[in-house]
């Protein structure tokens, strides 16, 4: 792994300001989301480091700044840090370091500024997330917000003016979708204690379950949301055996890191599965060692093609 200074060196990135900024989402990236991190400076082309980790790095501030607060401070909140983003992306100096890092990147990666006015277009689905009251409700999620949110990372990934941007594409929307299944299913617990969960009512009720019960889940809601989770580790199965072909969709030097991706959620799947209705009482986690495999074999394929 190269130090960061020589990681921005190789990236083009000297000027002092933006050494700053840039190191700065990299502290916040590395405290928040060291796993992603991790996988990013082991596996990726040292030149795409930067702009992977800026655009994280807005992708978590956006996040932070709409995740909290009543409906109106939300929406209020996207519309002003919505508005210098794209200031940012459009060329103009921000002061804040975030939106500094982005506004650079984008210049370095043209094809970025149009994944981030998607993803601002769609994070009024996560203002205005309540849970959802049916499967299609969830699917216009993913396609609203989950998928612009990804494609701010996969963008950077994609092979340049490909004639398979859209089987691309597609087969992210793929990952995405059973990356997110597996997040609802591992968070069930924690969400059931703010009051909605990822899972579609309509699901719920007809396993006999409700927000209410998860929250102090008995015998007979451990033994519902066994059957749930089964159901739903299926469809999340489907959607990740789709996405497979994605490796083939992108550059070798970037093969790795996607596949250590598809591979983690995999393992996460998995894990899901096994604690089944126990995710009533809180998430699962992969073996360590297993992870350390995924990363330790994908290393080893990064380093050939470099």
């Amino acid at each position: 792994m190269p130090r960061w200074i020589h990681t921005l060196r190789q990236a083009g990135i000297t000027e002092p300001d933006l050494t700053a900024a840039y190191g700065q989402q990299r502290v916040l990236i590395r405290r928040f989301k060291v796993e992603e991190y991790v996988a990013v400076r082991l596996l990726l082309p040292t030149r795409l480091h930067p702009a992977v980790i800026a655009a994280t790095a807005f992708m978590h501030e956006t996040d932070q700044r709409i995740d909290t607060g009543t409906s109106d401070a939300r929406r209020k909140a996207l519309e002003e840090w919505g508005t210098a983003a794209l200031k940012a992306v459009d060329g103009e100096p921000a002061t804040d370091a975030t939106l500094s890092a982005l506004g650079d990147a984008a210049m370095r990666h043209p094809r970025l500024k149009r994944r981030v006015e998607a993803f601002l277009q769609g994070a009024r689905h996560e203002v205005d997330y309540a849970g959802f009251g049916t499967e299609d409700e969830l699917q216009v999620y993913v396609d609203g917000y989950s998928l612009p949110a990804f494609m701010l990372v996969a963008c950077l990934l994609e092979q340049e003016n490909s004639a398979e941007a859209a089987a691309f594409e597609s087969r992210c929307r793929d990952l995405i979708e059973a990356m997110q299944r597996v997040d609802f299913l591992d968070d069930v617990a924690e969400d059931a204690t703010q009051g909605h969960v990822g899972l579609p009512v309509e699901e719920l009720e007809r396993h006999g379950l409700s927000v209410e019960g998860l929250r102090a889940p008995t015998g007979a809601v451990r033994a519902g949301l066994e059957q749930l989770v089964r159901e739903q580790a299926e469809l999340a199965h489907a959607r990740l055996t789709a996405s497979r072909p994605l490796v083939n969709l992108v550059p070798p030097h970037t093969r790795p890191f996607i596949t250590a991706m598809v591979q983690v959620q995999e393992l996460r799947l998995r894990a899901v599965r096994r604690k089944g209705g126990g995710l009533a009482d809180g998430g699962a986690r992969p073996a360590l060692p297993a992870l350390l495999g995924v990363l330790a074999r994908q290393y080893r394929a990064a380093r050939r093609t470099r």
